[in-house]
């Protein structure tokens, strides 16, 4: 394998651990989010399913083994509302772009395609969860600035606590509506690195 090979597959299962974290993380988001945007959690829920899937089919493609899923992440902050609800989901897919920015630039063709528009659509999502966006959506991440957000932990999120899981695994189709009680696990929501 090049040594362009081996980035991109190191930027497809850092995508791939990123999705993994979306899907646990929309989990609690639909635990907390009230009625009126119940629908789009489960949209953005089911795109992240869909999105995980195909990512872990990319990688083997690469002749890769996909990166498994935590059976528990630390959340940047607790999440006892529909208030902090929103501002997760926003929190998340900004880590997402993050992470797909990094993919836009390993990969070619039709995968760089394909990282572009997933990183338009987490930047769309986390627009309309916060209401507003930034320039340069996946770039703030890399620089570490506020955008006054909680204090809550970095793209690592080492010194997070655990505050929620949703029961079933992912492929059970629990979905956002699932119970957001419970903790488990250590790693954070969001990609590392």
């Amino acid at each position: 394998m090049s040594e362009a090979d081996d980035r991109e597959l190191d930027a497809l299962q850092a995508v791939l651990a990123a999705e993994h974290a979306a899907v646990y993380g929309y989990g609690v988001v639909g635990g907390r989010i009230g009625e009126g945007r119940r629908g789009e959690a489960r949209a953005a829920y089911d795109a992240h399913r869909s999105r995980r899937d195909a990512l872990t089919r990319d990688v083997r493609d690469l002749g890769g083994r996909p990166v498994a899923a935590s059976a528990g992440y630390a959340l940047p902050f607790s999440v006892p509302d529909s208030v902090a609800a929103v501002r997760l989901a926003a929190e998340l897919e900004e880590r997402l772009a993050g992470v797909y920015s990094d993919l836009v630039r390993a990969a070619d063709g039709e995968r760089r395609a394909a990282a572009a528009g997933a990183l338009r659509e987490a930047a769309v999502r986390a627009a309309r969860w916060r209401g507003g966006s930034v320039a340069f959506p996946g770039l703030s991440e890399r620089g570490g600035a506020s955008s006054g957000r909680s204090s809550g932990s970095g793209a690592g999120g080492s010194g997070s606590r655990s505050e929620g899981s949703r029961s079933g695994s992912e492929g059970s189709g629990s979905g956002p509506e699932g119970s957001a009680a419970g903790a488990s696990g250590s790693a954070s929501v969001g990609p590392t690195g």
